[in-house]
C-alpha cells in the first residue's frame, strides 16, 4: 500500500492468484495449497517488494510450521523380508529299486539292438539332408532415449512449479483443465504438485499421481520419473 501497487499487478507479475496473495497478507495460511507453497508464495512476494525473503520465510518456519515429531525423526531401516524356506529334498531310491530299474533298461536296450540288427540287409539308409532353413536374427535392443519428454494434463485445479535441467523456472502457476496440457523437452526436470488432480506423460508413457495430504515432488528423465523428498521440490 505504501508503495502504492495494485493487487492485480502483484499478481501478473508474480503469477500468483489474487486470493493467495490476500491470505498471505491476512495469515490465512489455511486458504492456501500448503507449506511448501507458502514458501515459495512468500519467497516470491517478498523478492518482488524489495524485502529480505530468506528472513521472512524463516519467520513463517518458525511461528507456523509444527516441529518434527520424534516418530519423523526415526530413521527408516530396511525392510525385514519373510525367511526363504528350504526346498524339500525329492525321496530317495532305495539300491533295490535302482537294481531294478537297471537291469530292466539293460533288457531293453538288447531287444532294440536285436531288431536292428536282425534286418535282411536289402534296406538302403537314406542319407539326412541338413536343414536350410536360415535362422531368424535376433532383434536390435531399443536404444536408450537421451530427452525427457514431459507432458503435464490437469484434470481439476492444481499448482505446479516446473524446473529443468538447469533450475529455470518454467512453471509456477495454477493449473485447470481449460489451461491445456503443457509439454516440455530437456534432459532432466523437476517439478512438484499440489495435489492429485494432475496426470503425467513421460516419453509417451501415461503416469498417475496418487492422492497425498501434502505437496508432491518428482523428477523427470529420459528413463522415467520417480519421487524424491520434500526438500528437494520444484518451488
Amino acid at each position: 500500500m505504501r508503495a502504492r501497487i495494485d493487487i492485480s499487478e502483484v499478481e501478473a507479475a508474480t503469477k500468483i492468484r489474487a486470493k493467495y496473495l490476500r491470505a498471505i497478507e491476512n495469515e490465512e495460511w489455511d486458504m492456501l495449497p500448503g507449506p511448501t507453497f507458502v514458501k515459495s508464495f512468500v519467497r516470491t512476494y517478498a523478492e518482488y517488494l524489495g524485502l529480505d525473503a530468506r528472513l521472512l520465510v524463516e519467520e513463517y518456519k518458525l511461528r507456523y510450521e509444527p516441529a518434527p515429531s520424534d516418530t519423523e525423526l526415526q530413521a527408516l531401516g530396511p525392510p525385514v523380508g519373510p525367511r526363504r524356506l528350504r526346498a524339500p529334498r525329492p525321496p530317495r531310491l532305495s539300491r533295490g529299486w535302482i537294481v531294478g530299474l537297471s537291469g530292466a533298461g539293460l533288457i531293453v536296450l538288447l531287444i532294440v539292438l536285436g531288431s536292428i540288427g536282425g534286418g535282411d540287409g536289402n534296406d538302403t539308409p537314406v542319407a539326412t539332408q541338413p536343414s536350410t532353413t536360415p535362422k531368424p536374427p535376433k532383434p536390435r535392443p531399443r536404444p536408450v532415449p537421451t530427452i525427457a519428454r514431459l507432458t503435464l494434463i490437469p484434470t481439476g485445479e492444481v499448482y505446479v512449479c516446473l524446473r529443468n535441467a538447469n533450475d529455470k523456472l518454467l512453471v509456477n502457476n495454477t493449473l485447470t483443465p481449460d489451461s491445456g496440457n503443457q509439454s516440455f523437452r530437456g534432459r532432466r526436470f523437476r517439478v512438484t504438485v499440489g495435489n492429485a488432480s494432475i496426470a503425467m506423460r513421460v516419453n509417451g508413457k501415461a503416469l498417475k499421481v496418487q492422492p497425498s495430504p501434502t505437496a508432491t515432488t518428482f523428477e523427470i528423465t529420459p528413463r522415467g520419473r520417480r519421487l524424491v523428498p520434500e526438500t528437494e521440490n520444484a518451488c
